[in-house]
């Protein structure tokens, strides 16, 4: 069922309209069917930084209470509600604060979008099979794709039974691929709401998480995607591309060849880059640069191009020892790398993320587009020249983005 309505923030006709949002809102409360709602696309900051707000009904020892998870950067905050104060504060958040929300009931789900001239969408799709409200305080963790819902590529990929029970063996990486998920919800205010998200998944390889990427965003979101993985192995390359036309994931195509040699003409909204290995990872950041992608996701490995060139004798107790050597140079690599971004107009985070093979702990670069002031810029600039002097390093990066400093009006030791 889909209801189309559009709505102004003064006249008759617009509360008239506004009401048709409320009494949904109203029904998942009084009925108490609300499981979860996450509101994000941000309108307006409901408090400075947030860019997501979850809530859930939950159990105190007061009565039950609306939960509200406020999301930043780096923290989340709290806010129970009382619930008959909770449609007034769940319809503030939707029309003052973000255009989209995903509202799970106990028999459904309603996706509701609102457009920046307040034109109201809501899809609701029922699901036959119902579930509980778990209004415990410490309840376990809610993934975004559900265990115990199918999610058709994950059955496709033996992670799933067809009754959408993840299987026992394959539970890790059903949290890993979650874990993802959850890092690219973070920064979908970051993506276009008014055009289809055109992705680019660099060294995709058997691609669990291009396809999670793609249900997320299709699928559970509504969005129209056009992702593309590029990968070197042919056979790999095939099976992607069979299992994309088994699942008719029409927005999902997978292609021979590598990042070098890749290249796009129109929008890239978001690259991603997995385990590349030592500078192609760097090859892929100077492709989404150049590009000008609002969204960078990469997870290096293999760093050993900075091993050959850090030289610092005031770290001479380090670095005398090879496997700390390597180890240093690697993070150094990933600070540079965080740098430089920062420099051609990212804000960059290094995050820690989970390895879908073998499970060590990774890091993670995830970079969004910011507006930065030229005098900010010189001063990231300065930094960064202070710290590969320091070291004596000059990696790919610093290197392939050479236009890019000339373009900006930086050169060595410039500040």
């Amino acid at each position: 069922m889909t209801i189309s309505i559009k709505f102004t923030r003064k006249g008759k006709l617009g509360v008239i309209k506004v009401e048709r949002l409320r009494e949904l809102i109203n029904e998942c409360i009084q009925s108490g069917s609300l499981h979860s709602a996450v509101f994000s696309q941000v309108r307006q900051q409901p408090e400075p930084g947030c860019t997501k707000v979850a809530a859930k009904p939950v159990k105190l020892r007061e009565g039950v209470v609306l939960q509200l998870t406020y999301h930043y950067a780096n923290k989340v905050a709290h806010e129970n509600i009382l619930m008959s104060e909770a449609v007034e504060k769940l319809m503030q958040l939707l029309t003052d604060h973000f255009q989209q929300a995903l509202i799970r009931t106990t028999d459904g789900e309603h996706h509701i979008l609102i457009s920046k001239k307040y034109k109201v969408n809501i899809k609701s799709k029922t699901d036959k099979k119902s579930k509980q409200v778990d209004l415990s305080h410490n309840r376990k963790k809610q993934y975004i794709i559900e265990d115990g819902v199918p999610a058709a590529f994950l059955v496709e990929l033996g992670i799933m039974s067809a009754s959408g029970n993840v299987l026992g063996a394959k539970y890790d990486k059903f949290r890993q691929i979650n874990r993802f998920i959850e890092m690219v919800e973070d920064v979908l205010d970051h993506l276009p709401a008014d055009r289809p998200i055109r992705i680019i998944d660099f060294g995709c390889g058997k691609s669990y998480l291009t396809f999670a990427l793609y249900h997320y965003l299709h699928v559970l979101r509504g969005r129209e995607v056009h992702i593309t993985g590029l990968d070197l192995k042919e056979d790999v390359i095939a099976h992607c591309e069979q299992l994309a036309r088994t699942l008719q994931y029409d927005g999902l195509h997978f292609a021979l060849g590598d990042i070098a040699q890749y290249q796009w003409a129109g929008n890239v909204d978001m690259v991603v880059t997995l385990h590349a290995c030592d500078t192609a990872t760097d090859m892929a950041l100077e492709k989404a640069v150049r590009w000008g992608a609002n969204v960078i996701l990469s997870v290096p490995c293999c760093q050993h191009e900075l091993y050959q060139q850090v030289d610092a004798p005031q770290l001479e107790p380090l670095l005398r020892h090879g496997i700390l050597k390597e180890r240093f140079s690697a993070l150094a690599t990933d600070a540079a790398r965080a740098k430089l971004l920062d420099v051609v107009g990212y804000s960059t985070q290094l995050l820690e993320f989970i390895d879908l093979e073998h499970t060590p702990k990774n890091l993670l670069i995830r970079a969004v587009a910011a507006k930065r002031k030229q005098d900010e810029v010189a001063d990231i600039w300065a930094e960064y020249q202070s710290y590969r002097q320091f070291l004596h390093i000059r990696p790919y990066l610093e290197r392939a983005l050479q236009s890019e400093w000339d373009r900006l009006g930086l050169s060595e030791g410039s500040s």
